[in-house]
């Protein structure tokens, strides 16, 4: 498997899918709906799954993707190697215009995530991760790379920061419930001095890698391709995610999709 030019797929694919979703936000008319479970779905969301799907028919791997995901347990199970894909990660976010959304796409290999792709189409940034060559931050990136050399080359190798302000927890911005909040006062509690930065989608794992932030614990509902890319991310600076309170590694490919509560530590955390 060429895991390079897999990577540069999937980062085309993202930056791809980010300039038809920015066409869309910078409409007057989202095409909003509810799913079944009467979370949002916008043309954008449709249009990012089309183009992504495209591109990674082309690698021949099966792809596993939030708009398209009604794929039999009894299917998936025999897959080793796959896609899985968050066309838009943040429709709330989205739909609010606060640019804290993101594409999301990750390479699953034995229940693992290998490697991971989040494009936040607003400010251009592109973070990209995987086990042979670690975590990656770009900025201003508007078009595909010709290579994954020259984008490395003008990118920064995560974590490229150390938290500032104390104990630095980063939590949801529109997910934030009791027990989460019980959690971050007993954190405090240990803590001579702690902050909460509050951010949308895979942005949250992101700040982690990138060393902005301790951790990011998660105890609300969330989807395996909610966290599949930004885990990947997080993975190769060192960090972990990790399922709470069991504290054992997040897995994907599950008959069940729906994540169990998790935290995301980081590797100053980790190497502490």
């Amino acid at each position: 498997m060429d895991t390079n030019n897999l990577l540069l797929t999937a980062i085309k694919a993202a930056i791809k899918a980010g300039q038809q979703i920015c066409q869309v936000y910078n409409s007057s008319d989202f095409q909003i709906e509810s799913k079944a479970d009467n979370s949002p779905l916008t043309l954008a969301d449709r249009v990012s799954h089309k183009t992504i799907t495209q591109d990674l028919e082309n690698t021949g791997l099966p792809i596993l993707s939030e708009e398209g995901k009604n794929i039999p347990y009894e299917e998936r199970k025999k897959w080793e190697t796959f896609w899985l894909v968050d066309p838009l990660d943040g429709t709330k976010e989205f739909i609010k215009r606060n640019g804290e959304f993101t594409v999301n796409i990750a390479l699953i290999q034995d229940c693992l995530p290998v490697m991971g792709v989040i494009y936040v189409p607003v400010k251009k940034e592109l973070y990209f991760a995987s086990l042979d060559i670690g975590s990656y931050k770009a900025t201003d990136i508007n078009e595909p790379a010709e290579s994954l050399e020259s984008l490395m080359h003008i990118s920064a190798k995560l974590p490229s920061t150390f938290p500032e302000g104390g104990y630095v927890i980063v939590a949801s911005r529109s997910h934030m419930n009791e027990q989460t909040k019980d959690y971050i006062d007993q954190k405090a509690a240990q803590c001579d001095s702690y902050r909460i930065v509050s951010i949308g989608s895979s942005l949250k794992f992101c700040l982690v890698a990138e060393g902005v932030a301790h951790e990011y614990p998660r105890f609300g509902p969330t989807m395996e391709w909610d966290t599949a890319a930004g885990h990947a991310i997080v993975r190769f600076t060192g960090g972990r995610v990790e399922t709470y309170p069991q504290g054992e590694e997040l897995q994907y490919n599950k008959e069940n999709l729906l994540n169990p509560f998790f935290i995301v530590r980081s590797s100053f955390l980790l190497n502490d």
